[in-house]
């Protein structure tokens, strides 16, 4: 008789390369936890980012997970662990774990089991820090990327808009203010973002506090991030977006990020793949939802000084599908 299916855990700190400012914090490395399931001489992984905005800690998410060693003993899959765990990224590593194991052991693709017939390279956005207008105008330029996200959501932000427009001139631009602005500054920022052809504005009100975006005219769609976390959240957000972040962190795992974003696209809404800042490992499941998406933000790898083996081949800002050496 074969041994049961064995979960174990890990935490990990990678360094960013350099530092990552948004508008709550600066960051210099990243700390992730990566969930293991091993059967049948065969091992999946998962990673997740905690998130402390979310309430996540890095100890309690990975007790969390080793909390359901039993029911990955007994055999639990990924639409039991949906319905017995609550969203999040303890979810997330588990149910990406069971993703890449039943890949390994079945000898296909993820997105095969996921109902793709392959898995294309899509163009991912490339993040510039929160700083000052001429720091983000320079490293705007020295990018050289096709598709940018600029992070905002401090004073001055209109003329962080207009210093990049200024200095890549010919790029796409879409910004992030991580939910930086109030109500009484929303038309006039998003008026900034309008004038500078930005395509799309994330999470500009604090979440729960979003109303306002029902009662304006938006000329630059807006996006949920910090406001979209599972299926069941996405009815609360219909006439305040135009759009939905979804992040395998926050939606707890691929099983549920793919139901979401079938759903997104049902209601009219357009769908970005984003990503917390981790690793290959936590990119590679997110690139299958970036096949149902209008905009991916997959460069997690891309902001780190070093990256897991076999890590996911970026051409510039083109992100190709993983290796099933790395996950699914």
């Amino acid at each position: 008789m074969s041994a049961p299916p064995r979960l174990t855990v890990e935490t990990r700190n990678w360094p960013i390369a350099g530092s990552f400012t948004i508008s709550r914090e600066t960051r210099t490395s990243v700390d992730v936890v990566v969930a293991t399931i091993e059967a049948g001489g065969q091992r999946g992984r998962g990673e997740c980012r905690p998130y402390p905005r979310y309430g996540e800690s890095v100890d309690g998410v990975a007790a969390d997970i080793m909390a359901r060693a039993a029911a990955v003993a007994g055999g639990i899959g990924r639409d039991e662990l949906r319905a017995a765990m609550a969203p999040g990224a303890a979810r997330n590593a588990i149910d990406c774990a069971l993703w890449d194991l039943e890949a390994k052991t079945a000898g296909t693709r993820a997105w095969a089991l996921a109902g793709f017939r392959d898995c294309a390279a899509v163009v991912t956005a490339f993040t510039i820090s929160l700083g000052a207008p001429e720091a983000m105008a320079a490293a705007a330029a020295a990018a050289a990327r096709p598709l940018l996200k600029l992070k905002l959501g401090a004073d001055g932000d209109a003329a962080r808009i207009a210093a990049v427009r200024a200095a890549v001139p010919d790029t796409r631009l879409i910004v992030d203010a991580n939910e930086g602005w109030q109500p009484d500054r929303l038309e006039e920022l998003m008026a900034a973002c309008h004038a500078a052809r930005v395509e799309m504005i994330e999470q500009p009100l604090p979440a729960g506090h979003d109303d306002a975006l029902a009662r304006i005219a938006r000329p630059v769609p807006v996006c949920a991030d910090e406001s979209a976390h599972d299926l069941a959240g996405l009815s609360a957000l219909a006439g305040k977006y135009d759009a939905i972040n979804i992040k395998l962190d926050k939606t707890g795992g691929l099983t549920e990020a793919l139901a979401l974003a079938r759903a997104v696209r049902a209601s009219g809404m357009a769908v970005m793949a984003g990503c917390m800042l981790a690793t290959s490992l936590s990119m590679a499941p997110a690139m299958i939802v970036a096949q149902l998406a209008d905009v991916a933000d997959l460069d997690g790898p891309l902001l780190l000084a070093r990256d897991q083996d076999h890590p996911i081949r970026y051409d510039g800002s083109l992100m190709y599908p993983p290796e099933a050496a790395l996950w699914g």
